[in-house]
């Protein structure tokens, strides 16, 4: 247990969740943790750091199996010892997944809209491609329109061309307009990306994590571990919510938009536990050829800087 009430509300409210989501947390842990420092660790370093958390050595092995068939992970042998590492497909899975986590700031944005129009799809490949491009920042405007202010090109035409839907896609590219963000554009972003929704979650993130800021700020001498238990949360908890967020301008967005403060809360949390949990992890993760790497000079740079 810690002595920090808000940190082991937060380990138990994890632990209540059924299932376990074990395997979500560790891409956490790789994503964060282990990725900056190589990518590859021993199996037991992952059971010693998340048995604190209530996961047990049969869920870890189970989980590390699952993401190992899925080809996040491979295994090497060294002795008796196992040793998992990301594989090239892991390496650019976590890369796309983090890279909004840790992001100084949103893009500023030009004004100008990506639309797909879906109307020569099936029913069926339309309702795939859907479901792909959500996860992209995409939202429906029509039956058969999705629409996004922020498009990468070459993501987007990956993402068709392996859906076997890009030669039956129409993919256009509005100018910017004078308004950028007119009421009846603010009213369907709010519609069509169910902005009130993602607002709540915003909310709830902050109730959970600002009673943790304020106890860690009133601590004198914070404990590593404690440290590297609630920055693993913490990011889980945000990636989580990403995962669901497009991204939108601040011009589409509310004035009082939750996402800003919950952005801002994580920043500072990570800020101040990062340099203790680093020291931490040093002394618990282990590779094949000993101690740990350091981190390169692109992880200090998290949140728009960590020093």
């Amino acid at each position: 247990m810690s002595s920090l009430a808000p940190l082991n509300h937060l380990i138990q409210r994890f632990q209540e969740r059924t299932p376990i989501r074990a395997s979500s947390l560790i891409i956490t842990l790789y994503g964060d943790a282990i990725e900056p420092h190589g990518g590859t660790v021993w199996l037991g370093s992952l059971i010693q750091l998340l048995e604190p958390v209530g996961i047990n050595e049969r869920l870890i092995r189970t989980s590390i199996f699952r993401l190992s068939k899925e080809g996040w992970l491979s295994a090497e042998k060294v002795g008796r010892r196992s040793y998992y590492s990301l594989t090239g497909t892991g390496r650019r899975r976590f890369e796309q997944a983090f890279k909004r986590v840790y992001s100084a700031s949103v893009p500023a944005w030009d004004g100008v809209w990506c639309l797909v129009m879906l109307s020569q799809l099936s029913a069926d490949k339309r309702k795939q491609v859907r479901e792909e491009l959500e996860w992209q920042g995409f939202a429906a405007i029509s039956t058969t329109v999705l629409a996004s202010p922020r498009c990468d090109k070459a993501e987007l035409n990956a993402s068709l061309q392996a859906l076997d839907a890009l030669d039956d896609s129409i993919v256009f590219e509005t100018k910017a307009q004078d308004v950028l963000a007119s009421r009846a554009l603010r009213m369907q972003v709010r519609e069509s990306w169910n902005i009130d929704e993602l607002g709540r979650h915003y909310s709830e993130f902050i109730q959970l994590f600002r009673p943790l800021w304020q106890a860690l700020r009133e601590q004198d001498n914070l404990s590593g571990a404690d440290c590297f238990l609630a920055r693993t949360l913490l990011v889980h908890e945000y990636r989580r919510l990403l995962l669901r967020d497009p991204q939108l301008p601040d011009q589409l967005l509310p004035g009082d938009w939750e996402g800003r403060a919950a952005r801002q809360l994580c920043r500072n949390i990570y800020r101040l536990v990062c340099g203790k949990a680093e020291e931490w992890l040093a002394g618990v993760l282990e590779t094949a050829d000993g101690p740990l790497p350091d981190v390169g000079e692109n992880f200090w740079q998290r949140f728009g800087g960590l020093r």
